[in-house]
């Protein structure tokens, strides 16, 4: 077991960092906590380095609340940078900590990964792009999003279609142009999205299976 001092101000950092790299994920959850809790900026470049590799979900969680837990100013820019990492879940945590502080100043280095190659960066892009959406921008970037309807497997449909029906009111006249595509995954994941749109108590499962029965059918039956 790992015993994090978040007492000693004096040569405590590197245990803290040392910490955060423990094999048990209860010590690294613990560190995580205590880096947080002190709040110091000198540990950024530790939590930020811990995002990219840490396998655990809840240490992961808990390095994004750290991170939050210091000035804007001074992570924001840094997490920027990590969007151009070579590394998956470097970029996917920094969009999922971007979108946890808000800041506008990420929107453009956010909306340039929501088509990214890797699908679990796209997802995390979606979301935080949603989270950061100016008011009045909630059309284009239910546009843009659209585009993508009909991409991977019911996870990604089910991310997207979350993403657009949380954009309001914009985006019915998008889906039903989107249901006349003459693709049919799309014309089902439109569809499917518009009955999560108008009854989100459906069930997307539901709502999916009905639009694959409507796109196999077609349109004009």
């Amino acid at each position: 077991m790992v015993v994090v001092n978040t007492t000693n101000n004096g040569g405590s950092n590197t245990h803290l960092v040392d910490a955060l790299a423990a094999t048990d994920s209860s010590d690294r959850l613990r560190a995580a906590l205590a880096v947080g809790t002190r709040g110091d900026p000198g540990l950024m470049e530790a939590l930020v380095d811990r995002c990219a590799v840490e396998p655990d979900f809840f240490v992961r969680d808990m390095l994004t609340w750290a991170l939050c837990r210091l000035p804007a100013e001074v992570t924001v820019p840094r997490l920027i940078g990590e969007l151009e990492s070579d590394s998956v879940q470097a970029r996917s945590q920094a969009l999922h900590t971007l979108s946890k502080i808000g800041d506008p100043v990420s929107w453009p280095a956010v909306i340039a990964l929501l088509h990214d190659d890797h699908d679990e960066v796209t997802r995390s892009a979606w979301r935080a792009a949603v989270a950061l959406v100016r008011p009045g921008d909630e059309a284009a970037l239910a546009a843009d999003l659209a585009t993508e309807l009909g991409r991977g497997d019911g996870d990604m449909h089910l991310s997207l279609s979350r993403a657009l029906v949380s954009l309001g009111d914009s985006v019915p006249p998008i889906l039903d142009a989107a249901a006349t595509s003459p693709d049919p995954k799309i014309r089902a994941h439109a569809v499917a999205t518009k009955r999560l749109y108008l009854d989100p108590d459906s069930g997307f499962t539901l709502a999916a299976e009905l639009a694959q029965r409507v796109a196999i059918v077609g349109p004009h039956t």
